[in-house]
């Protein structure tokens, strides 16, 4: 795939998990939207705390975002009975399959061919069951996912330094009121 002025929908989980994700697709020639859709943030606060992070870091690297508004009880009832599961469980796989179908969905809507997801930078996340699902949910919407592991060449550290330049919002959980500290 040449991906030379292809437009991409990157979904974000959040500023700092994006920052080296948006440089290295624009390096890869893509023309880069950022979807910011996170249902599992626990409240409306902390949900403006971290959007306010990704449209520093969308403004900073000039890339389009879009807001899906904030929704927890979509996240709530998608996870209902999983409440008790552990951390990296049942409930965290439905919380990102939740997102990147809505991802998927909206790329589609927005007739933009491909997409993938900054949670993957995470070293706490699963790539090979993300990648998979993305998978999946490409195919059913009749677009593509980019399977880009963004952990590899040190993308944690390198998205990491960029969130101390632009001396970004450190959030120290997932977002989920199952998973405070």
């Amino acid at each position: 795939m040449e991906p030379k002025n292809k437009k991409i929908l990157l979904h974000a989980c959040c500023g700092i998990c994006s920052g080296y994700p948006i440089n290295l697709l624009k390096e890869m020639g893509y023309e880069v939207f950022v979807y910011f859709c996170n249902p599992n943030i626990d409240t409306e606060a902390e949900f403006a705390r971290r959007l306010e992070a990704q449209r520093i870091v969308c403004n900073t690297y000039n890339v389009q975002l879009i807001v899906e508004p904030y929704n927890h009880n979509e996240y709530l009832e998608d996870i209902k009975g999983l409440e008790n599961e552990p951390e990296k469980g049942r409930r965290c796989d439905k919380c990102i399959e939740l997102r990147l179908i809505k991802a998927a969905k909206k790329a589609k809507e927005l007739d933009i061919d491909v997409f993938t997801t900054s949670l993957v930078i995470s070293p706490h996340k699963n790539y090979e069951k993300i990648t998979e699902l993305g998978g999946v949910l490409a195919e059913n919407n009749g677009i593509e996912y980019l399977p880009q592991n963004f952990r590899k060449q040190d993308g944690f550290l390198k998205t990491n330094k960029i969130a101390r330049e632009l001396n970004l919002y450190r959030q120290n959980y997932c977002g989920c009121e199952f998973a405070k500290v």
